[in-house]
């Protein structure tokens, strides 16, 4: 059976667009400067930026006005609950799946969280499983989480492909354990020059057709 991995933020949800949501609301409720919210996604960095870090600088700034749970439940629970999943993709993915590909999600996080986001969106019965970090002990784009989500199929990641937006965890992650890859761009040009993506596509139901169309399935057998 021919492996699929396929990260989760930004890739098979919009997990900053749910923040965005997220954020709005939480200054609203506290009647605090709309204008804070380009500062507050900087700060957030598309979730890369660490969660206690987020929480001090937010509690440091708005601790006076607003609980410290406020803070901790915007952080844990904001976005996770706000996900969706695009239609086009959900076809897309069904598509893989019908098609016999295992498909399989590679998330860094918290296991809360983004199991949270999982259900909330029907991936958890659409996909064969899922990789978290936190629960792995290795973040993308350390091997041991790719190998982690080829072991619950009884795959290898090896030859298999990955799709994801981040060049780092994902496309450098899947060249490290041979894999295949494909960039979603979102419309941002290809900057690093150590190595390359297998494939670009604009969103993630195109990058997800490139892979399971009948030219790529048998190079991708694992």
């Amino acid at each position: 059976m021919p492996l699929l991995m396929i990260d989760l933020d930004n890739t098979l949800v919009d997990r900053d667009a749910a923040f965005r949501e997220a954020l709005a609301s939480f200054l609203a409720e506290y009647a605090l400067p709309a204008g804070d919210l380009p500062g507050l996604l900087a700060l957030d960095a598309s979730g890369y930026t660490p969660r206690p870090d987020v929480a001090r600088a937010m509690l440091d700034r708005y601790g006076a006005t607003v609980p410290d749970s406020a803070v901790h439940a915007l952080l844990d629970h904001g976005a996770a609950e706000r996900v969706t999943l695009p239609e086009p993709t959900r076809r897309a993915l069904g598509e893989a799946v019908a098609g016999g590909w295992a498909c399989v999600i590679v998330s860094n996080g918290r296991v809360a969280q983004q199991e949270t986001k999982i259900r909330i969106t029907g991936l958890d019965r659409l996909v064969h499983g899922w990789v978290v970090s936190e629960a792995v002990g290795h973040k993308k784009p350390a091997p041991e989480i790719f190998h982690a989500a080829a072991s619950l199929v009884g795959a290898r990641p090896d030859g298999a492909w990955m799709i994801g937006d981040s060049a780092h965890t994902d496309v450098r992650g899947a060249k490290d354990v041979d894999a295949h890859s494909v960039w979603v761009s979102g419309g941002r040009p290809w900057t690093e020059a150590g190595y390359r993506p297998t494939r670009i596509a604009r969103d993630t139901a195109g990058a997800i057709r490139q892979v399971v169309g009948p030219s790529s399935a048998p190079a991708s057998c694992v």
